[in-house]
């Protein structure tokens, strides 16, 4: 059920500068990149970690929400729009009706990438990290039973190589919540190849003055190591099939599609 609407903190809205923009998903989808890019921006206000990760934070009483805590990971913003990237946000339950409930006139970024190629990449680097033990064929599979065993129900944060692709689904719901003016979607190949007419994208967006071409950049990527598994036909197969009908749904909503 989704989190009661919380009351408002004395002080922590509205006298408060608010958060105004969110790079809301997805994981592996080059959300690290364009924070990399924003954080050359002048015009912005960024807190001092990427990922903040306060609308998942289970321990907080969202009936009562402590957005003085929130805003503590920003410096004085000085009028500059205040942005944040938590990718976790588009798939976490609850997530985007807390971020409503905060400001329901967020602007959110998404960045999309190829679902199959997003949780291979996932798979990687929860290996690399030690977090997982079992090869990518079993994990997209028989793994997947893992969620149910987790809290909140069906939701992981490191298992959920396959959950987090369903990219229709996130995005419909997304759009019951907030109105498509404050919706970017962009795509992560973009970002990737031409990254200066998508950050002028992102600039006019969330309201930041133009500015110059970035120089193009790799970050965050994946380390190099030994794995167990690779992405075989048979994988990438049997994905493209299970995020079949998703996609075809984001197709409708947005125009993008990964088939």
């Amino acid at each position: 059920m989704p989190d009661a609407a919380p009351r408002v903190i004395d002080g922590a809205m509205g006298a408060e500068p608010q958060v105004s923009f969110i790079v809301a998903g997805v994981q592996k989808g080059g959300t690290t990149a364009l924070f990399d890019y924003l954080g050359d921006e002048p015009g912005l206000a960024l807190p001092r970690v990427k990922e903040v990760h306060f609308f998942d934070d289970e321990a907080q009483d969202w009936s009562r929400p402590d957005y003085a805590a929130y805003h503590a990971h920003w410096d004085a913003a000085a009028g500059r729009p205040m942005g944040e990237a938590t990718p976790i946000y588009i798939y976490w339950p609850n997530c985007l009706e807390r971020i409503r409930a905060y400001n329901p006139a967020m602007k959110l970024i998404l960045l999309l990438r190829d679902p199959v190629q997003r949780a291979w990449s996932h798979w990687r680097m929860e290996y690399a990290r030690g977090a997982e033990t079992k090869p990518f064929a079993w994990c997209i599979r028989e793994g997947r039973q893992r969620l149910f065993a987790g809290e909140p129900w069906g939701h992981h944060r490191e298992f959920s190589y396959v959950e987090r692709g369903f990219y229709g689904e996130q995005v419909e719901r997304l759009f019951e919540l907030f109105p498509r003016e404050q919706v970017l979607i962009l795509e992560a190949e973009d970002l990737r190849s031409q990254p200066g007419p998508v950050l002028a994208q992102v600039r006019a967006f969330i309201g930041a003055p133009p500015g110059p071409d970035p120089t193009p950049r790799e970050v965050h990527v994946g380390r190099q190591m030994e794995y167990p598994s690779r992405l075989t036909a048979e994988d990438v197969d049997f994905l493209r099939q299970l995020y079949a009908r998703d996609m075809a749904r984001l197709r409708e909503l947005t125009g993008i599609g990964f088939d």
